[in-house]
């Protein structure tokens, strides 16, 4: 007697229907109208990211990681908090010491990179 399929066949289309729903990786010209109008919820992160994350993070011209682009932020994060924020602190690349934020503490910076890092196109 030949095996009995389980389902009758339904799973596969199931995956299929399902596998349909997923959504496309945003394109570069979508990453970056993204980080030009992404703003933390909180008002004074607000008012930090805008004085001194904003202008590299919101443009790709930059190089830095945008707001939103899991892709881009995914090694730094797999790097762990701490050395994340050593990087903030000292500064890495092009950005400068503390992305030039003199009012931020070090729970500003975590804050900071996490809304960057998280924010959800």
């Amino acid at each position: 007697e030949p095996a009995r399929r389980v389902g009758g066949g339904r799973g596969l289309v199931l995956l299929v229907l399902l596998a349909g729903c997923a959504s496309p990786a945003p394109t570069p010209a979508e990453k970056a109208a993204f980080a030009a109008k992404a703003m933390p919820g909180d008002a004074r992160l607000a008012g930090l990211y805008t004085q001194s994350c904003k202008t590299c993070h919101a443009d790709p011209a930059t190089g830095a990681p945008l707001v939103g682009d899991a892709e881009a932020w995914a090694p730094r994060l797999a790097q762990g908090p701490d050395v994340l924020l050593a990087s903030v602190i000292s500064g890495k690349n092009a950005m400068p010491a503390g992305g030039q934020c003199f009012a931020c503490t070090p729970d500003d910076f975590k804050a900071l990179t996490k809304f960057m890092s998280e924010a959800k196109p």
